[in-house]
């Protein structure tokens, strides 16, 4: 999962430093975003967007796609790999979608009074602003690739345009520029997703047959204690992976377990959350765990390794598509996260290692970065990775740290 403080970053240097008006994505950095999105950040407040909340009757392949209707989302793909060589890797892509304004919502749903019921279009249709190259839509995406040794990372952005930044249907399509997953058919599997970048590149083949997993209530994720915060969120975290790396020319191949996530809200997180650690868990009993806190500190402002004030919230989930939730809401003291390891990297201190203990799941883990040094050296800090596990159960993962 992504937070919203990465999207809202990113989009703020967007709005400071731009990109340039030709229809491509960013290379250099550009002069004004004014030029291309024209009424950019004159209206802040969520009141034009749809609002998250419960009992949203989640359609597919519907909702596979945009909703521009609300103010940002993200597709969000982590893999845990492992070379011929028996060497272990980390792979990381996403693709988010950030709406200035509440003004251009033709492009996923049609006009309607109850988006619940929308359905997405089959094919595209040139629109006026695609003919100016005007639109309220943007697109962003992040990629990495991580080892023991060697943590690289890329990112792009773009106007969303059908020749440049989209996604649709029919087969399913998640594209921005030359990174893209592409469905064989209007589901999200079979499918491949291509990275290319000038140092690094994956092609990876990924299969699920195990259900959605649906975050939270039914996929109505809370992320405040007073409820005043949510977003729609559903998990694949059981899949399949075959392809092949390219790092510096020289090409391997890969197997391994993929995870994707996908989220989309019209809301901040709340004036006093600081920031968030987020766990994608594979456990060798065959069964795998979604965690976060979103901290109202970080660690290092907790006194004498005190209890961090944060809000938490889990899943363990099983390949039948089953899953229990946990909460900090339900017993306080049933999600105990204490950071164990600090590390310096070049976008500052990142607690990197963990204990993570679950009573109510006999859960008591060590995580452990493959790679401590796997800050994101992007236009926004973050630091984002593959992680193993000891104690209770064994296993690999990915751990994403913002707000330090």
């Amino acid at each position: 999962m992504k937070t919203l403080s990465i999207v809202w970053a990113v989009v703020g240097l967007m709005l400071i430093g731009g990109c340039d008006k030709t229809p491509s994505t960013q290379s250099t950095q550009s002069k004004s975003m004014a030029n291309v999105v024209g009424k950019t950040s004159a209206n802040q407040d969520d009141s034009g967007f749809t609002p998250v909340v419960p009992g949203y009757r989640f359609e597919f392949p519907r909702d596979h796609l945009a909703h521009n209707n609300f103010r940002q989302e993200w597709w969000y793909l982590t893999a845990n790999l492992t070379t011929e060589t028996g060497e272990q890797l980390g792979a990381q892509w996403t693709q988010f979608r950030v709406a200035l304004n509440p003004t251009d919502l033709q492009a996923t749903f049609p006009q309607t009074t109850d988006p619940q019921t929308a359905t997405p279009q089959a094919t595209d249709t040139k629109t006026k602003s695609e003919s100016t190259w005007a639109t309220q839509q943007l697109y962003l995406a992040h990629s990495a690739l991580t080892s023991s040794q060697t943590h690289l990372a890329q990112e792009k952005w773009s106007r969303r345009h059908s020749e440049f930044a989209e996604v649709k249907i029919d087969p399913y399509q998640i594209r921005l520029d030359n990174w893209r997953w592409q469905s064989e058919t209007n589901a999200l599997f079979p499918a491949t997703l291509t990275v290319e970048n000038p140092d690094f590149s994956y092609r990876l083949q990924l299969n699920s047959q195990a259900p959605l997993q649906f975050q939270g209530t039914n996929g109505y994720s809370l992320k405040s204690r007073d409820g005043q915060v949510a977003s729609y969120y559903y998990s694949q975290p059981f899949i399949e992976i075959s392809g092949e790396i390219n790092r510096y020319g020289k090409v391997e191949r890969v197997t391994g377990q993929g995870w994707l996530d996908r989220e989309w809200s019209s809301q901040f997180l709340t004036k006093t959350q600081q920031g968030w650690d987020w766990f994608a868990l594979r456990l060798n009993d065959g069964s795998t765990l979604m965690l976060f806190q979103l901290r109202d500190q970080s660690p290092a402002e907790s006194a004498n390794n005190a209890p961090i004030s944060a809000f938490y919230s889990a899943r363990r989930m099983f390949a039948d598509g089953t899953g229990r939730n946990i909460n900090s809401t339900d017993n306080p003291n049933d999600i105990q996260m204490t950071p164990l390891q600090w590390q310096h990297t070049v976008n500052g201190d990142y607690p990197v290692s963990w204990q993570v203990k679950i009573p109510s799941e006999d859960i008591d883990l060590i995580i452990t970065p493959l790679n401590p040094n796997s800050a994101m050296p992007l236009s926004t800090p973050y630091w984002e990775g593959p992680v193993q596990l000891s104690g209770s159960h064994t296993g690999t993962g990915y751990m994403e740290l913002t707000g330090y």
